[in-house]
């Protein structure tokens, strides 16, 4: 499978808490217990997530709800 320029985007913390809906601490509690996409180092104080990661989580929970 070839990943699109889109599926390799880095989203910021700010822009997963507003597109997931979660706060900070949610978010860091969920990835803790394995049921949210891990974050990747972006440099020595950065962090990101993978737009995929993020798109393939919303999908799994829409249906599931």
């Amino acid at each position: 499978m070839t990943a699109t320029f889109d599926e390799l985007g880095i989203l910021r913390l700010p822009q997963v808490m507003q597109l997931v809906g979660l706060r900070r601490t949610t978010i860091y509690d969920m990835m803790e217990k394995g049921i949210f996409p891990r974050s990747i180092s972006l440099g020595a104080r950065a962090i990101g997530w993978r737009v995929g990661d993020i798109r393939r989580w919303l999908e799994a929970r829409r249906k599931t709800q």
